[in-house]
């Protein structure tokens, strides 16, 4: 996006927008960035670590830092309006596929291209033989954020049955959705009931995104006691169950909050959620000055793009550290901390450069023209295709994509290979869902 399109769509931006919700979307996914650079440990023998590990006491910083569940917050606000604004347009049968088609292409359209970049990376080392030790670390470290994508791509595939019992039920929903979290680590801590956490990948993201519609329709009206009850629950959770202190992952855990997740994230989710919503009057100021405005708008036009590719710089940045034969200190010392400055300002300028090179990609995520009435179960097959598949790569990686390596979703293994082909194969059907219905033939009776 040049400079002189964002000033303009920062000057043509109507005065109705919600403006802190945008910001919100880009200092979300700028703190997930920015940890994953700073929790990132790799040793000079090539593995990779975790600074929280190293340092325990500092995982309570991921109750702050831990903002994913604002994005999927400001997520849910966001696909309410467009779907009530596409349901007011377009004839009834074509509603769902242009919605889906519309939320999902900014995502898949950078993501495939992320996905073939790193499969043809990962053909070429397994042909030279190099994808083992810390190649074989980075093909399969550079695909766990896809998680996100698939995730997400469910929440927006559910929007429009959501969408309407939350316009039945109003917040009754989001409350049987923390029930039904509960229900499930009770089977599963108390009870040991196989499989059914993976249950809560759906049932938490979906119960966020169902508070983004209570906010499209104002009905957070206490967002501090919102805050203080999720915070008082999740340190309950923390301080007398099975759930650990960190809001993200920790290698060799027993128990993680975000895989499955857990009511313990859930209710981080509450606090972090009630906390931007108490903020929303100063957010809101800042977000209408003009430069921050234009920063916003300029970010969000390659916010997918740098998520994508920002592990893969910070990849980048350690094997050429490693290639000039540079100290790696252990993670936590005093010589690793005065590396941090250099290495994330590397990592920026090496992610900028990606960005520049793939920002093509990413795609403005607005329907074209009113597709044909009933494609609606086609896009249902084909997200359902494409989510299956992103989180199968995230899995399973790319390392060892010769090999028949496989992981297992939920109780499926699941190859990198077969994962490729459900993500293009699943996009296929939604795009094709989504074509516009051909001309009208002339009328016969006109001649």
């Amino acid at each position: 996006m040049t400079t002189t399109t964002v000033r303009e769509l920062a000057r043509n931006t109507p005065g109705t927008r919600d403006r802190y919700a945008d910001l919100l979307r880009v200092a979300s996914l700028a703190t997930v960035v920015c940890g994953h650079w700073l929790m990132a440990a790799v040793t000079a023998d090539g593995r990779v670590g975790n600074l929280l590990a190293s340092l325990p006491g500092l995982q309570v910083l991921t109750w702050v830092l831990q903002v994913m569940p604002v994005f999927f917050f400001v997520g849910g606000f966001a696909h309410a309006l467009t779907f009530r604004s596409l349901r007011r347009r377009l004839p009834a049968g074509s509603v769902y596929a242009a919605f889906l088609h519309g939320r999902s292409r900014r995502l898949l359209v950078p993501t495939a291209v992320f996905v073939l970049v790193w499969t043809a990376a990962a053909l070429a080392a397994a042909l030279l033989g190099g994808d083992r030790g810390p190649v074989g670390a980075a093909l399969r470290l550079v695909a766990q954020p896809l998680w996100f994508i698939g995730v997400y791509l469910a929440v927006v595939a559910l929007t429009p049955p959501l969408l309407r019992l939350h316009e039945r039920a109003g917040a009754r929903v989001p409350l049987a959705l923390v029930a039904a979290v509960a229900a499930v680590d009770l089977l599963r801590f108390a009870f040991g009931v196989p499989y059914v956490g993976f249950l809560n990948f759906a049932l938490v993201w979906l119960a966020v995104h169902q508070l983004g519609f209570l906010r499209a329709d104002g009905m957070i009206r206490r967002p501090g006691l919102l805050a203080a009850a999720g915070l008082a629950g999740a340190a309950a959770l923390v301080a007398l169950g099975p759930y650990p202190l960190s809001m993200v992952g920790m290698p060799g855990e027993e128990v993680s909050n975000m895989a499955p997740p857990t009511l313990a994230l859930l209710c981080h989710a509450l606090w972090l959620v009630g906390a931007v919503e108490l903020l929303r009057g100063p957010g809101t100021r800042l977000a209408g000055r003009a430069r921050v405005w234009r920063a916003v708008v300029a970010a969000n036009g390659v916010a997918m793009t740098a998520f994508l590719w920002h592990l893969t710089a910070m990849l980048g940045v350690y094997a050429a550290l490693l290639a000039v034969g540079a100290p790696l200190p252990a993670p936590a010392t005093g010589a690793w901390w005065a590396q941090v400055p250099p290495r994330l300002a590397a990592a920026a300028v090496l992610t900028a450069l990606l960005v520049a090179v793939f920002r093509r990609f990413e795609v403005p995520g607005a329907p074209g023209a009113s597709p044909r009435p009933g494609s609606g179960p086609l896009a249902v097959v084909g997200a359902a295709l494409c989510l299956s598949g992103v989180l199968g790569l995230s899995l399973v990686g790319f390392g060892g994509i010769l090999d028949g390596r496989t992981a297992v979703l939920v109780a499926v293994p699941v190859s990198a290979p077969a994962a490729l082909a459900m993500v293009l194969g699943g996009w296929l059907l939604v795009a094709r869902a989504a074509r516009p219905s051909p001309p009208a033939g002339p009328d016969p009776r006109r001649h």
